[in-house]
């Protein structure tokens, strides 16, 4: 053990070549550092974010870990990428957007993950990845596998509701998830003593029943030991533990930002912290390093880097293919059909969706089903009622009151290898969850490769009286974000058909059931295994003089309209699907009808009709004898009073747009 007036260095059972080894492990992202620097500088690159001053905390954080440990890092964490010795050429092309980055030009920095190096990757909105190492944590759990997993924050990060979650959730499940936060200071220009009130961040584990402690970020062993000692822990006695590192960042936020904000007491009192000069100092002083081998260290690591920058600047730009680009989206998928039903049984539309998660959870050991209250009670409606007793409730699994973090550990438990199914208590709910939803589960497989194997199950709908906070159809919040599937059925047997389909598909799937039908609604169900593709719509009704496009709810209105009214020839197109929908189906019952009235529950305004309307308007102009029609919700929030939800419902205003249609 050694004092240098501002380190104390203490290197245990560490040999020469092992301290060594630390040292060029150190200076390599250092050297990159300032590399990238100057091509700033040139003009060669165009955003840096610097992590000079902070390297000690991913290099020794990550020679912690086991190489087969998930590591979740940030977008100052060059030394996890180069510790777990990714090519800076590799490195390079991501940065610069060349098709063999690992984005392919899709997107910066360190926003990528990779399976073969362990590391997952953030999204700029820097809090969801703590929830996403709750899944992958999960997921050892479950497969009784003794592994840690090491998720990075920011200090202003902890602000965020994303932290409380992911802590609770971890904490409440046991899960063996070290949450690092590197206290750098500043989270951008915003000072830490207007983040949090507390004196250190570690306090914070208190609240959450969980261990908390804070170290000297800049002090490569403390941290190298702290976090090998509290990974074999909690491999052994699976826990979550709250780190924070003390650091500081001596470059702005990025560079363009700047530091003017910053006192320069701190630059210098920090300076003389460097925790590459304090551990080469301390290498020196123990006889380890000669002096005289830095400047030939520095000097291969520069030509090396050389090498490797200008071999990533020399490579192909990247060829735009549209087609590529629409593929990438979402993972292959080929639709396998089921066999032909055998037996057919009476089911209500609920019976069918349970069915539907009970044979899936027998055939995928790996399927894990979480919501609110879904184990022992079954759930809000009991669509899951008595699966904790077949399953477990390691499978069947309660969660927190969190929606954010609950849907970032179904996508971590995807990363991990498992399937996840989250059951929204209702599907207004999904709000607070809407991030991890539209940036994290529907952009992973576009931006790097990754299939997200995630379900949501969204009750749906209004006809309950239940108010603006438990009756709305939000499917057009997603049907416009490209990377997500969206499928709403109307019947029984496409309840578990899609169902099923959507648990098979390794992209995220939005599974919208309408809460009104789940015991209003009965049907012919096959038994077994049955799927129904996704993206085919049904014809429910032939007919020659109109067409009616509509799915969930709306179908049964439709249905009930031309039941009063037998002698309208109308034809009545179920979508199932919004995305994607069939167009085909669609065009060729427009086309044999010349009229075509659009019919959903949702508000009219930028409700997915009007994508319907704009579609059938550019590619059936000819064949339309009218203008499009759309009958849907009324322009307010969904009302109570049971009048007045009547009003709101398109139902109210069907016979007027079939007639007006008719009569054109």
């Amino acid at each position: 053990m050694i004092s240098l007036g501002y380190m104390i260095f203490n290197r245990k059972n560490l040999d020469n070549n092992a301290l060594l080894s630390f040292y060029k492990t150190l200076l390599w992202p250092r050297m990159i550092e300032e590399k990238m620097l100057i091509l700033l500088r040139q003009g060669r690159i165009g955003k840096w974010f610097s992590g000079i001053g902070q390297e000690a905390i991913a290099v020794g954080a990550t020679l912690a870990m086991q190489s087969d440990e998930y590591i979740l890092p940030m977008h100052r964490n060059l030394g996890v990428f180069t510790t777990r010795n990714i090519p800076l050429s590799k490195l390079m092309a991501q940065w610069q957007g060349k098709a063999t980055g690992f984005t392919k030009g899709r997107d910066r920095s360190f926003h990528f993950g990779s399976q073969q190096h362990k590391i997952i990757g953030m999204i700029s909105h820097l809090g969801p990845q703590m929830a996403l190492a709750d899944g992958i944590a999960l997921a050892d759990v479950l497969s009784n596998r003794k592994k840690a997993t090491l998720v990075f924050t920011g200090e202003g990060a902890t602000s965020e509701g994303d932290f409380h979650e992911a802590i609770n959730i971890a904490a409440v499940w046991k899960l063996p998830v070290i949450f690092l936060i590197e206290n750098n200071g500043y989270a951008l220009s915003t000072p830490t003593d207007e983040q949090f009130k507390c004196k250190s961040l570690a306090d914070k584990a208190t609240g959450y029943g969980i261990e908390g402690l804070t170290i000297d970020g800049n002090n490569i062993l403390d941290v190298f030991y702290t976090v090998r000692e509290l990974a074999a822990s909690i491999r052994e006695n699976p826990r979550p533990i709250l780190l924070e590192c003390k650091t500081f960042r001596m470059r702005g936020h990025e560079e363009a930002s700047g530091t003017k904000y910053v006192p320069q007491e701190l630059f210098e009192e920090w300076g003389a912290k460097d925790p590459l000069l304090q551990f080469e100092q301390y290498l020196i002083n123990e006889q380890v390093l000669q002096p005289e081998w830095i400047e030939l260290l520095r000097k291969d690591f520069s030509n090396l880097i050389e090498r490797e920058v200008e071999a990533a600047f020399n490579a192909e730009d990247i060829q735009v293919d549209t087609d590529t680009e629409l593929a990438d989206m979402y993972a292959p998928h080929a639709y396998q059909p089921s066999p032909l039903p055998g037996n057919f049984n009476e089911k209500r539309f609920l019976d069918a969706i349970s069915d539907a998660m009970r044979l899936s959870l027998r055939k995928y050991p790996n399927l894990v089903i979480m919501g609110q209250d879904i184990a022992q009670y079954g759930g809000a409606f009991k669509a899951t009622e008595g699966f904790a007793e077949e399953f477990g409730t390691g499978r069947i699994r309660n969660t927190p009151l969190c929606e954010s973090g609950v849907i970032g550990a179904a996508m971590g438990l995807s990363l991990n290898g498992y399937k996840a199914i989250v059951e929204m208590q209702f599907a207004d709910f999904v709000s607070v969850g809407f991030n991890q939803i539209i940036n994290n589960l529907a952009k992973t497989h576009y931006r790097w490769g990754q299939n997200v194997d995630v379900v949501l199950r969204m009750p749906t709908g209004a006809g309950t009286s239940a108010g603006p906070f438990h009756s709305q159809s939000n499917e057009a919040w997603f049907t416009k974000t490209p990377g997500l599937k969206v499928v709403y059925p109307a019947f029984p047997d496409d309840a578990k058909g899609l169902l099923m389909a959507a648990i098979n598909d390794p992209n995220p799937v939005i599974y919208f059931e309408h809460k009104y039908l789940y015991r209003s609604n009965s049907g012919l169900v096959p038994d077994g295994d049955y799927t129904v593709e996704i993206g085919k719509a049904r014809t429910v009704r032939t007919g020659t003089r109109a067409s009616i496009i509509t799915y969930g709810w709306g179908v049964h209105w439709a249905l009930e309209y031309l039941e009063q009214n037998p002698n309208l020839s109308i034809e009545i197109i179920d979508l199932r699907s919004l995305q994607p929908w069939d167009k085909q189906a669609v065009e060729a019952s427009v086309k044999k009808t010349g009229r075509a009235l659009i019919l959903h529950e949702d508000t009219l305004t930028s409700g997915f009709g009007g994508e319907i309307a704009a579609h059938l308007a550019e590619h059936c102009f000819q064949y339309l004898d009218t203008p499009v029609i759309r009958c849907a919700g009324l322009d307010t929030a969904i009302p109570m009073n049971k009048q007045l939800e009547d009003n709101f419902l398109a139902k109210a205003r069907l016979k007027e747009s079939v007639e007006r249609l008719l009569a054109y």
